[in-house]
């Protein structure tokens, strides 16, 4: 029998020797409806942790990753970090391929909080081929709609 001890306060990651993340930067185009010059996209796709995106705008936001040629995913992982706002996150991720309509991998709600929860890590098993267009949408406050979106990290496999 194996054992591991893992600490709740911690996020939990795959050994990145049975990991190998996809480099976005040579195979896709990113779209944002906006950005935060500070908090540029292309950190969330860096194995360097950056700075992370944030929106410049509030309300929902929708971040898209239009592939060069259509691609096989097998493994989603979200960063989500917010120390700073009380608030409930939507989030949806949606798949489309070259002729078909976008298809929802998930939809999930989130209570950040700055005196607990100030972290979300997401990991996603997944069976999709032939993607062409893989898409974040984000409700960053659901009920105050007071906080910008943000993304610490997105990684694909």
């Amino acid at each position: 029998m194996r054992k591991r001890i893992v600490r709740t306060n911690q996020p939990v990651h795959r050994p990145a020797s049975s990991q190998s993340w996809m480099d976005l930067a040579q195979i896709a185009t990113v779209e944002v409806t906006s950005e935060d010059p500070n908090f540029p996209i292309e950190s969330v796709f860096s194995p360097d942790s950056g700075p992370g995106w944030r929106a410049s705008e509030k309300g929902e936001q929708r971040v898209r990753l239009i592939f060069d040629h259509p691609v096989s995913l097998r493994h989603i992982q979200l960063n989500f970090l917010d120390p700073e706002h009380e608030r409930t996150q939507e989030f949806t991720v949606q798949w489309s391929s070259e002729r078909g309509q976008p298809q929802e991998i998930v939809r999930q709600q989130w209570n950040f909080s700055p005196s607990g929860a100030t972290r979300e890590v997401e990991d996603y098993d997944v069976h999709l081929d032939q993607v062409s267009i893989l898409e974040l949408l984000i409700k960053p406050d659901v009920t105050h709609h007071r906080a910008p979106a943000s993304l610490a990290a997105w990684r694909l496999a």
